[in-house]
């Protein structure tokens, strides 16, 4: 029996999971000797790399003085939360690793009680102590309240605390006696880990993820929980509806390193993946053939936002993308929801091209979007609304915790946009020049807070948040005031014409454009609509005048990126997105119907 550690990696987003994973990997001896190709291996996934954040959980295994160490990378971001639950399922300890100046986060707190919950060990590792002005003793002493908040046990309260600084390559015991390898750390993962506990019977096995090949089609991946799977064994798959299946294994493979390695035999407590299966989802159990007996599947928290998804049928309609039906759109939907666990998704009341998406923030529906959208898929959405619930005959709504981290001179502003926002102010400290400043506000008043947060703090601002409960409507809340300016007709937009209407406010457009009517080419200063004619040219005469031959200077374009797109747009709007370009557009194209409407 092979000696087997299974361990999380939980940190906020940017603490540095993924590049301290990449270090015990080259500890591990996984790239040839003199080779480093340790740049964040992990987040391969383009939109991952752009962003700095982890979305998919992934995992790989290392050899450390022959005991075999699999390491599962969660994401550090709430609105991923349905990762981190299934992955936390296939490990015994944790590493939790804090920013040495910033300390234990509130989406490290959501995390860490998920794993507190379910009795894994933690070992704290206090990070970037290499950084100026850090202070690793406080934020150990921050780490130890937090603990104590999360209720947990006495033996999970005498942790052990490593200090160093993945990007540097090193770990120790005292974080001013640095070294020059990450040795310590993986020694102590083998000391104070417990190894899988070996439980003998039938064989059960959770579905925890899925990875996907071209060749095999559908792998599952979960740790066996008792007994042994074998290659060829027959099997029965418990679903999570209770019905039950019978099948057959064709090949099992455990991790080795990046990859997988095929095997004859898994014994309990280790994680391998399962190729050959046919019908199973994330949840299922894999159970022995005559005497099935079925795991609890993987509890996952709610969604608390959504979103209106709908085909483009907009005048540009097919033009830049390769799949634009609703067909296409159905299919990469319902494809979706194998593998993304807090994503839910419904039609919407009879209608055949238009769905309601569900998830868990903005965040989490804009990933899906964007990925769609580098497909090659062309599709509208809604603006992102909050999901109510009735509790006891009393409306409620998503209250989240918010922590705005900003230089004392701004705190009073953060105050006073956050409380304008319905937000109740809970605590305020003071580290050094900066506050920490801590909010309950609903789920609403963040969508479009970030970008307000950080122009009024000149960028310094640090934001997070994570959903805390459902509780009492608060009323309503005031978004965007100004209203926009609409194209007129359809056509390419003029300079000389955006020259002239630039004191009416601000663009979305670039001279030399295609626009069509009815899209959104910038916003007004005012609050009410303005239409606009963006394609009309200059009357060329032969006539010479003075004062009729200014130069057009137009101010370069305002440019959003999707989630500002999303947080932006109003009720009658949607964002138009396809493969080359995001346009924000008003649901009835036509001024005249528009205005018919708004009557009624």
């Amino acid at each position: 029996m092979q000696d087997i550690r299974n361990v999380a990696v939980i940190a906020h987003v940017d603490h540095g999971k993924t590049t301290l994973v990449d270090k015990m990997m080259l500890a591990g001896k996984l790239f040839r000797d003199g080779q480093d190709n340790s740049g964040e291996v992990l987040d391969s996934n383009d939109l991952e790399r752009e962003r700095g954040i982890t979305i998919l959980s992934k995992n790989v295994s290392i050899n450390w003085k022959g005991v075999k160490i699999n390491i599962l990378d969660t994401p550090g971001h709430s609105d991923f939360g349905g990762e981190v639950e299934r992955v936390l399922n296939m490990a015994d300890g944790c590493l939790l690793l804090v920013d040495a100046f910033e300390g234990p986060m509130p989406q490290t707190r959501f995390v860490l009680q998920k794993a507190l919950q379910l009795g894994l060990k933690p070992i704290v590792v206090v990070n970037k102590v290499d950084k100026p002005n850090c202070r690793p003793d406080e934020v150990y002493e921050m780490v130890f309240d937090l603990m104590c908040d999360l209720n947990a046990t006495e033996e999970q309260l005498d942790f052990k605390v490593v200090y160093g600084s993945a990007k540097n390559g090193w770990m120790a015991e005292d974080w001013q006696k640095p070294t020059d390898n990450i040795e310590y750390l993986l020694d102590k993962i083998v000391e104070i880990i417990p190894a899988p506990k070996h439980l003998d019977g039938t064989p059960q096995m959770l579905i925890t993820s899925l990875d996907y090949s071209s060749y095999t089609g559908r792998i599952a991946v979960g740790r066996v929980h008792r007994g042994e799977l074998k290659n060829g064994m027959n099997i029965t798959i418990c679903h999570r509806d209770g019905t039950k299946e019978k099948t057959k294994i064709k090949e099992l493979r455990t991790f080795e390193g990046m990859g997988h390695k095929p095997t004859d035999v898994v014994k309990s407590g280790d994680i391998c993946a399962v190729v050959g299966l046919e019908r199973f989802e994330i949840g299922d159990t894999i159970a022995d053939w005559e005497n099935p007996e079925a795991l609890p599947p993987i509890a996952v928290d709610e969604p608390t936002m959504s979103m209106l998804f709908t085909i483009n049928d907009s005048p540009f309609f097919g033009k830049e993308g390769k799949f634009c039906t609703s067909r296409h759109i159905n299919e990469r939907l319902q494809k979706e929801l194998e593998k993304n666990l807090a994503l839910r998704v419904r039609p919407y009341e009879d209608s055949t091209d238009k769905w309601i998406v569900s998830g868990r923030g903005v965040l989490h529906l804009s990933v899906l979007v964007e990925t769609m959208r580098r497909e090659g898929y062309e599709l509208q959405v809604g603006q992102p609304q909050v999901i109510y619930k009735e509790i006891d005959g009393v409306k409620c709504e998503p209250i989240e915790e918010l922590t705005i981290n900003v230089p004392q001179d701004y705190s009073s502003k953060m105050v006073d946009m956050v409380t304008r926002r319905k937000g109740e102010l809970t605590g305020m400290d003071t580290e050094g020049d900066r506050v920490n400043i801590t909010f309950d506000i609903p789920s609403r008043g963040i969508i479009g807070l970030r970008t307000n947060v950080l122009t009024a703090s000149q960028g310094e601002a640090i934001m997070a948040h994570i959903y805390k409960e459902y509780q009492p409507y608060k009323g309503e809340i005031t978004r965007r005031l100004n209203g926009s300016m609409i194209a007129m007709e359809t056509g390419t937009s003029f300079a000389y014409s955006i020259d002239k209407l630039q004191d009416r406010g601000k663009f979305f457009i670039d001279a030399g454009e295609e626009v069509y009517y009815g899209q959104v080419v910038g916003e007004h200063i005012h609050d009410n609509d303005l239409v606009i004619n963006v394609t009309k040219a200059k009357q060329l005469t032969n006539v010479r005048a003075s004062g009729s031959d200014d130069k057009a200077r137009v101010i370069p374009k305002t440019v959003m990126s999707l989630e500002e797109c999303l947080e932006y747009i109003k009720e009658d709007e949607y964002v138009e997105v396809t493969p080359k370009n995001m346009r924000i557009r008003k649901v009835i194209l036509d001024h005249q119907e528009r205005k018919r409407s708004n009557k009624i």
